[in-house]
């Protein structure tokens, strides 16, 4: 069997997947933060363009792919299934180990998968503007790049503490045409406010989507668009699952376990949607797992329950995972997983138990890296490095039982221009995360008030 496994770009996937419609659970509507009512079409139209939000509302299994969409997707898609021969052999195990590449995109991960039909969608709506946030700048550099494809600007906020780590991403964004600013800013009130109360604020995602969104909502020719936790964003992601499905079909094979990190959804819910589809609706037994970091463990210590998506409280109360919409995460390299809350179709599926979430600790996960890159020969992006780790795990795992899985996960993204958190790494300046007293509870305690009655 070949090492990699290759689609021809007439099998790419038409059409998304909608996990929506085979949930036995459906999942709860978003809430206006006003009257705890139900959000309509109408209250979203400030933010997004029309065909977004039907698909944000949208229960139909299948949604087709605008074919301008296609047409860009094919530049790198299909992406290549991967039997990790090299880690197979350093580990030692008899498990199988496949990953999915997405580091082939223009902007190195995932990300384009939904930054492109964002501004397709748009673009049909005679947007000028589209105003967003990034925790990595993986999410950001997408969004410029698709923009660029449309004739949109693009501004990007992107949070501090990463504008600072990783400064060629912000540079990735200025060569695609993006403006980026480091958040929290002077530019809006809710970034004002932060520093008036923080003047040292690293910044979080959730400051940085009130930002962007505080911009979009103040100029009727701006959108805003955001990179994961939402249903059409996690929706546009299942054409890797879906891809991964016929490339596992090639190599006689199917996964016993399907892996990928969570920072808001998107990456977790593109490799797994697909495949959990079988175990709702075929019987079949597959495992999917969400690796999250110890520092921000909102599927494995937070709470079910409404909160905002941002922290000045601008958006919709969604239903899902939270350590509260003020939490402040740790400073850690992987920034695309710095986020207080999980988008809601993972938290509904694991709230009924059809998905499982671990949480790591990051030198774990550097380590887990190391080996990779050693094994594999690509080096990848802090965040992927959670989902190596728990492949890890469970390899080893297996072994101990003596029995052997076959074993899935998204590799999301290379890490060439976050190299300095392997040096960091290397010099051993990283540290592992532990709370301390009430650090988790006192921003669940805070809105507690938000839930409806």
């Amino acid at each position: 069997m070949s090492k990699k496994i290759f689609l021809d770009e007439k099998e790419m996937p038409t059409h998304w997947y909608n996990v929506v419609a085979d949930m036995p659970n459906k999942p709860l509507p978003p809430l206006h933060p006003g009257t705890k009512q139900p959000v309509g079409p109408e209250d979203l139209a400030p933010l997004f363009p029309m065909e977004l939000i039907m698909q944000e509302v949208s229960a139909d299994r299948y949604i087709e792919i605008p074919q301008e969409v296609q047409d860009i997707y094919k530049i790198w898609r299909p992406t290549p299934l991967v039997r990790a021969t090299g880690l197979e052999k350093v580990l030692g195990t008899n498990s199988k180990i496949y990953y999915k590449y997405e580091g082939g995109s223009p902007s190195g991960s995932h990300k384009p998968n939904t930054a492109v039909p964002q501004a397709y969608y748009n673009k049909k709506e005679g947007v000028k503007k589209i105003t967003t946030e990034t925790g990595a700048g993986q999410w950001g550099t997408a969004l410029s790049f698709a923009c660029a494809q449309f004739g949109i600007e693009c501004d990007v906020y992107m949070v501090k503490v990463s504008y600072d780590q990783k400064p060629y991403r912000k540079v990735l964004m200025n060569t695609f045409g993006a403006n980026v600013f480091a958040s929290p800013s002077n530019r809006t009130n809710a970034g004002r406010n932060i520093l008036a109360n923080d003047p040292d604020s690293t910044g979080s995602l959730g400051i940085a989507i009130s930002e962007a969104v505080e911009m979009a909502a103040s100029d009727s020719e701006t959108k805003y668009a955001l990179g994961s936790v939402l249903n059409h964003v996690l929706l546009h992601q299942t054409i890797i699952g879906q891809e991964a499905e016929k490339q596992m079909e090639y190599a006689g094979d199917f996964p016993d376990i399907v892996i990928a990190p969570l920072g808001g959804g998107s990456n977790f819910a593109g490799i797994s949607f697909p495949f959990l589809k079988h175990k709702i609706t075929g019987g079949k037994s597959v495992r999917c797992i969400a690796v999250e970091p110890a520092s921000c463990p909102k599927l494995t210590k937070g709470k079910f329950m409404y909160d905002f998506g941002d922290t000045a409280g601008y958006t919709p109360l969604l239903p899902m995972y939270t350590l509260g919409h003020n939490f402040k995460p740790a400073a850690i390299h992987a920034g695309g997983l710095r986020y207080h809350g999980a988008s809601v179709l993972c938290s509904q599926l694991l709230k009924d138990g059809l998905i499982e979430a671990v949480a790591l600790q990051q030198l774990e996960c550097f380590e887990a890296g190391v080996v990779f890159a050693k094994a594999e020969g690509i080096v990848a992006a802090p965040e992927a490095t959670h989902g190596i780790a728990q492949v890890i795990r469970e390899a080893k795992k297996a072994d101990e039982e003596g029995v052997s899985k076959t074993i899935l996960f998204n590799l999301c993204g290379h890490g060439f221009v976050d190299m300095q958190a392997y040096a960091d790494y290397f010099a051993g300046s990283l540290q592992n995360h532990e709370f301390e007293g009430n650090e988790l509870t006192s921003s669940l305690e805070e809105i507690g008030a938000l839930q409806p009655q």
